[in-house]
């Protein structure tokens, strides 16, 4: 794709970003005629979601602290019809992908417009894309009317994630924008917007890992995280999310740890169908050697996990996995072959070094 010759579409949301920005929450749901707020979380974080009913004030009407990973149909349908029981009429969503994920799955199914709270790196509250999971298997959906109407980036949110699930969100958003580098909708403005994404994230990760308070390493996550997402949003997915919606859909792996994971052995996959977007990673990473190689370290370096086996995938579903891989793929700029995925999903289990 060549800068005289693209299309850009820009997204429509819109962000609020800094530090204390949460104080903003009353002012955005007022500037979208919210008056009978549901506050979305998951059992794990009704501590934030009681911040944002504060807040919010009279417009809070309660908290859904049903969200769970890959958003399940029959969870959906529950807290459907908690908003109806409250009469709601708008929504905010404080966490993670799971959160934000169960917000946009309320939001497309009434119409009622979504404030997203992001937590995490995970990127979810920038894209249009909707997974969802029903008898273990996860299909995803593209929709402007998915997209939150506002997300609010308050970096003090953040200054307490954990380490493990601030490496593993990271990661999740790097794989974002390397995917976007390659993808055929592509263009240079998500190709700028991808690279800055995998540098800011990169240095904060290391940053974190360090100290895991740094003002400045949580500040270039969270702006690397919006990028990232914001790329996710822009263009479409290929192989990487491909494999990450079959493990976590069918074989309920985590989301984040699965993407981690799955990144450098996906990206060793197309390396050579796609040598600009590699050399777009390893400038990104300021690596030597290839972007697989480099992508993999990186995980080492911030204690991330680099096997299958180590977040609950079981040998004998290998075979299984690469089956329905193959069955409905995405893109990719190189052909979906069984035996191939098979071979990679089985580095990736062992953890061997990506070629």
């Amino acid at each position: 794709m060549t800068p005289e010759s693209f299309v850009f579409q820009a997204l429509s949301n819109r962000v609020v970003f800094g530090a204390g920005s949460i104080l903003n929450v009353k002012a955005e749901a007022d500037r979208l005629g919210m008056r009978r707020v549901l506050v979305l979380c998951t059992k794990q974080q009704t501590e934030a979601a009681e911040l944002i009913t504060n807040h919010l004030g009279d417009a809070a009407i309660g908290i859904c602290a049903r969200a769970v990973m890959h958003t399940p149909v029959e969870v959906t349908k529950a807290a459907v019809e908690d908003l109806r029981a409250l009469q709601a009429d708008g929504i905010v969503s404080i966490g993670g992908g799971s959160t934000i994920g169960l917000g946009k799955a309320l939001s497309v199914r009434t119409g009622l417009p979504q404030i997203a709270i992001p937590t995490t790196y995970a990127g979810s509250e920038m894209t249009p894309i909707l997974g969802e999971t029903e008898d273990g298997t996860k299909t995803t959906r593209r929709d402007p009317a998915i997209l939150p109407a506002t997300t609010i980036y308050d970096v003090d949110l953040t200054m307490e994630l954990p380490h493990s699930l601030s490496v593993t969100s990271g990661m999740n958003a790097i794989a974002h924008a390397v995917e976007a580098l390659y993808a055929p909708d592509g263009n240079p403005i998500i190709a700028l917007m991808a690279e800055e994404s995998i540098r800011s994230i990169a240095s904060a990760m290391r940053l974190i890992t360090q100290h895991p308070k740094n003002t400045e390493g949580r500040r270039l996550a969270l702006y690397g995280a919006w990028l990232a997402g914001t790329c996710l949003g822009s263009v479409s997915m290929s192989i990487h999310h491909k494999l990450c919606h079959t493990l976590g859909g069918s074989f309920d792996l985590p989301h984040a740890e699965t993407h981690t994971i799955i990144l450098p052995y996906a990206t060793a996959y197309v390396a050579e169908t796609v040598p600009e977007a590699m050399a777009a990673v390893r400038r990104a990473l300021k690596t030597g050697g290839s972007a697989a190689e480099g992508l993999q370290q990186l995980a080492i370096d911030i204690g991330a996990p680099t096997r299958l086996a180590e977040i609950g995938m079981r040998e004998e579903w290998l075979d299984r996995a690469a089956e329905l891989a193959v069955a409905n793929p995405y893109w990719a700029p190189k052909p979906f072959d069984r035996q191939a995925i098979r071979t990679l999903l089985g580095k990736a289990f062992s953890g061997e070094r990506p070629r």
